[in-house]
């Protein structure tokens, strides 16, 4: 099976503050792995490393086999990303806000823009929404507009920083069967930072669990949860 995300022995220090330290593991193609952690676990700061916005003291990320920041701008063309709440202008439709993110693409051909825009518009059930401006969106909307940006490079992989966040029950229904939709029809491979366990339980087969900056568990979700409920295994591992 193909290696999608590859991290090795990332370490992040920042002012003598260790925020990352040996970090280390893999996620393979077609793979919607969690990531989770109590607070100031590191999630965030990993996820930004692994974007290339902030670089690691020492380690390694490979996305398909390319190297972050040796090569970022062609690992970059295999990843999209939201990290914390994507950003949008209000005042713009959500149709001329995706424009404008793929004129920014240099992978992304001129002629090709205004088709792949129209395309992840209605991979993300947005079409009939597209000429409102994102100022009239819903949080949900926002993030299925995320989404439809993170999809704009055709990207083989998405990282996700707490997408669900602040969203109600319809709205984060809606965004587990697009993660689901997504990786079943595209073969798009997911890493999924959250707190909310039982949306990760649901979708989710493999879990990386990280304290104080450091990888403590790594496997398959049942193998962490058992007969129980995730959370009562989660808040059990991390109080340890």
């Amino acid at each position: 099976m193909k290696t999608m995300l590859e991290v090795k022995g990332l370490t992040k220090k920042v002012q003598g503050r260790t925020l990352l330290r040996e970090v280390g593991f893999a996620v393979h193609s077609g793979e919607i792995c969690g990531l989770l952690g109590p607070n100031g676990a590191g999630k965030t700061t990993l996820i930004r490393v692994m974007t290339g916005l902030i670089r690691p003291t020492a380690g390694s990320i490979r996305v398909a086999g390319v190297e972050v920041h040796r090569e970022r701008s062609r690992a970059l063309r295999k990843m999209g990303a939201i990290v914390e709440n994507p950003v949008f202008f209000p005042y713009m439709s959500g149709r001329d806000n995706l424009i404008n993110l793929a004129l920014l693409d240099p992978g992304l051909p001129k002629n090709k823009i205004s088709s792949r825009v129209e395309e992840v518009l209605k991979v993300v059930d947005l079409v009939g929404r597209a000429d409102d401006k994102v100022g009239t969106y819903s949080l949900g909307m926002k993030q299925r507009l995320g989404i439809a940006q993170a999809l704009l490079g055709h990207p083989e992989v998405i990282l996700l920083d707490e997408p669900a966040n602040g969203l109600d029950p319809i709205g984060m229904r809606q965004l587990r069967e697009l993660i689901l939709k997504l990786n079943r029809e595209e073969g798009i491979t997911f890493l999924i930072s959250s707190h909310l366990l039982d949306e990760i339980q649901r979708i989710c087969k493999r879990l990386v669990v990280l304290k104080d900056g450091a990888v403590i568990w790594q496997g398959e979700t049942g193998e962490l949860s058992g007969s129980r409920d995730l959370e009562e295994a989660f808040v059990e591992l991390v109080s340890g």
